[in-house]
């Protein structure tokens, strides 16, 4: 399947997908890889249609966030694809303000949003792994919490059948060549080229045709 002029593309997730885009603003995208997806959408159409694309990542937001919004934020909005990208704020606030998010209960949640948006809309769905690039010795710690995390991300993605945009790879692949902050200052929020980054994976991920037009190459994720 690809995506058509007559697709609505809604995206939720924390800081990573807000990006600091204009609340008072309901079109505003903001400077991430989701405004990157949408300009690559518009590029594509030229002089036609391009899909809609709504942005409702929220800074800090943990899985339980989403849960208390996803009605309005997501099923009111009838999208036809659902994109979610969460599970850093739940890692990081265990360890810079010892809020605990367990593995177990984070998966539950994300199993119950992917499942009531397929029972309620006729969408496809899609995963953004969590990833770090740690600039800090302290965040290499992170990785105990995290990895089982990106686990949990992954079983419940296709116990609902949803496509998995598998983020962390690319940025770690990319991270071969270049360093970590330039990548993502602070190990976390990705600079204008780790949004691109995540943006050609999602395109490589839900219409690979896409990159094809666009001249580039596709992730290796191996």
């Amino acid at each position: 399947m690809h995506i058509t002029e007559t697709d609505t593309l809604l995206f939720i997730g924390d800081s990573i997908t807000d990006a600091g885009r204009d609340r008072a603003d309901v079109t505003s995208l903001g400077s991430g890889y989701v405004q990157e997806i949408a300009r690559t959408l518009h590029d594509r159409a030229g002089d036609g249609a391009a899909p809609a694309v709504i942005n409702r990542g929220l800074n800090g937001n943990r899985v339980y966030d989403l849960e208390a919004r996803w009605t309005t934020d997501v099923i009111d909005h009838r999208p036809t694809v659902v994109t979610v990208k969460i599970g850093i704020n739940d890692t990081w606030r265990r360890y810079d303000r010892g809020l605990p998010s367990p593995v177990d209960e984070f998966e539950a949640c994300l199993d119950r949003l992917l499942a009531d948006t397929a029972r309620s809309l006729s969408a496809r769905l899609v995963v953004i792994t969590p990833f770090l690039l740690p600039v800090t010795p302290e965040q290499e710690d992170w990785f105990e919490d995290l990895t089982p995390r990106t686990e949990a991300v992954l079983r419940a993605a296709a116990a609902n059948g949803a496509q998995v945009v598998r983020a962390d790879l690319a940025l770690r692949r990319a991270a071969r060549t270049k360093a970590a902050a330039e990548l993502a200052r602070d190990g976390v929020h990705p600079s204008p080229l780790g949004h691109r980054i995540v943006a050609d994976a999602w395109l490589a991920e839900v219409d690979s045709r896409l990159l094809g037009r666009q001249g580039e190459a596709q992730p290796d994720l191996d």
